[in-house]
C-alpha cells in the first residue's frame, strides 16, 4: 500500500498561496516515493487566503467584483468566493479594505472605512446565497464596521440629523442611525465571522490601541479611534438593544467583527475550526499516514488559533504525526511538541537574506520536504 501523505498547509505570506505550498509538498514526496497518496487540503485561518483556500478544497468559483478600497475614492477589481453549489459566499474583508492595497504613507484609519467589505455582502445577497463566511484578517480600517452597515443600508446621522459618511475618525459624529433600509435578506441569511483574534473592541487590548499603530495611526489617532469606538458603540447599544463591544473578536478588523454582530446578527467563529470544519480535514486525516502543514512562521503565537496549530490538534486526536515547515522558525517553539508536532522544519539555508527567501519558497519547500520524506523511509 502507497503511503497517504494529508497536505494541510497555510500561506507563506508574500511567497507562495497555501495551494501552491501544498502542490511545492506534493513534487517533494513524489520525488521520492512516486506513488505517495496525496490528499491536497490548503487551510487558512480567517485571515489572508482564506478564500482561495475554500475555493480550492471545496472546489468552489471566484466571483470577480469592483468594490469601493479602502479609501472612499479608491475602485478595487478584486473577488470572493461561491462554494456549496452556490448555496455559502466567502468573503475575505482585505481584499475589499485590507491593508495590502495602500501605500504605507497612504495608511491613515481616521480615513479608511470598510464600506467595500459591505458592497461584497450586498452582491452575494444579489446572489441568493444563504450563508456568508466573512474572514476578518489583514484590515487596514478601524470603523467599527460603520462603512459596511452604510453599504448594507445604515443611515449614520449627526446631531443636526445630516446623514454623514463614516469611518474611523468621525464615528464621534454620530448621534444616531436609521435601520429602516437596511438590507432585509440579511435575516434570512446565516452570516459566520471568521477571526484569528479574540480582542475587544475598545480598551487596552481593543482595535485602536492593539492594532492601530500598524495601520498607520500615531499615538493621538490611537487614543482619539479607541473614544470614537467607545462612543459609537454606546450609539449602537442604545438603538439596538445590545451591546457587543465586549464580545470576544468585536475587536477584529478595526472592531468590523463588532460592526458584523451588531447589524447582520452574523456569529463568531476561530478561522482555524471553522476552516477544519468547513473542508473536512477530520476525516482526511483520519486515512493519512503523515501529516504536513505549515506558514511563512512557527513560533510561540503558533499556539493561538494559528492554522499549524489547528492541524496538529485534529492529527494528535487520530494519534497522527505531524511535520510542520516554515520559512522562520521563531522563539518559544518547545510547546509545540507537546501539542502534537513531530518535528518543526524550518525550510530557508542559513544566513538567507529575505528577498531570496521569498524568490525560492516554493522551490526551498520541495527540497526541504525531499529531505524529510527520505528520513521518513529509514526510521
Amino acid at each position: 500500500m502507497p503511503l497517504t501523505f494529508v497536505l494541510a498547509p497555510d500561506s507563506f505570506k508574500e511567497s507562495m498561496s497555501a495551494a501552491q505550498a501544498s502542490q511545492a509538498m506534493q513534487r517533494g514526496i513524489q520525488n521520492v516515493i512516486p506513488d505517495a497518496h496525496i490528499i491536497h487540503v490548503p487551510m487558512a485561518d480567517g485571515g489572508e487566503g482564506t478564500v482561495d483556500a475554500l475555493i480550492s478544497s471545496l472546489k468552489g468559483q471566484s466571483i470577480a467584483c469592483d468594490v469601493t478600497g479602502p479609501l472612499s475614492e479608491q475602485r478595487i477589481q478584486t473577488y470572493w468566493g461561491l462554494v456549496d453549489t452556490g448555496q455559502t459566499a466567502v468573503i475575505e474583508m482585505a481584499k475589499a479594505n485590507g491593508i495590502h492595497l495602500l501605500k504605507p504613507s497612504q495608511r491613515n484609519p481616521m480615513l479608511t472605512s470598510t464600506y467595500g467589505t459591505g458592497e461584497m455582502i450586498k452582491q452575494a445577497l444579489d446572489l441568493g446565497v444563504k450563508k456568508i463566511i466573512i474572514g476578518l484578517g489583514g484590515s487596514v480600517t478601524n470603523d467599527a464596521g460603520a462603512g459596511m452597515a452604510q453599504a448594507l443600508g445604515v443611515r449614520f446621522l449627526n446631531h443636526a440629523g445630516e446623514l454623514i459618511q463614516v469611518r474611523g475618525g468621525n464615528l464621534d459624529q454620530v448621534k444616531s442611525m436609521d435601520l429602516s433600509e437596511l438590507d432585509p435578506r440579511l435575516a434570512d441569511t446565516e452570516i459566520i465571522i471568521a477571526s484569528d483574534v479574540n480582542n475587544p473592541l475598545c480598551g487596552p487590548h481593543g482595535a485602536s490601541i492593539i492594532f492601530g499603530p500598524q495601520k498607520g495611526a500615531t499615538p493621538e489617532m490611537v487614543k482619539q479611534l479607541d473614544q470614537n469606538l467607545g462612543h459609537f458603540a454606546d450609539v449602537v447599544a442604545q438603538q439596538i438593544g445590545c451591546d457587543y463591544r465586549h464580545v470576544a473578536g468585536a475587536g477584529a478588523a478595526g472592531g468590523l467583527g463588532f460592526g458584523l454582530m451588531a447589524f447582520t446578527a452574523a456569529s463568531i467563529r476561530s478561522g482555524v475550526e471553522l476552516m477544519i470544519e468547513q473542508v473536512q480535514l477530520n476525516e482526511k486525516i483520519a486515512q493519512a499516514d503523515h501529516v504536513f502543514t505549515g506558514e511563512g512562521k512557527i513560533d510561540f503565537q503558533t499556539k493561538f488559533g494559528k492554522t499549524p496549530f489547528g492541524v496538529a490538534q485534529v492529527a494528535k486526536h487520530f494519534n497522527k504525526p505531524v511535520i510542520a515547515f516554515a520559512g522562520l522558525v521563531g522563539e518559544g517553539i518547545e510547546d509545540l511538541f507537546e501539542s502534537g508536532f513531530s518535528q518543526i522544519v524550518g525550510i530557508n539555508p542559513p544566513d538567507c537574506p529575505l528577498e531570496e527567501a521569498l524568490n525560492n519558497a516554493e522551490m526551498n519547500l520541495e527540497k526541504a520536504v525531499v529531505e524529510i520524506v527520505k528520513n521518513l523511509l529509514t526510521e
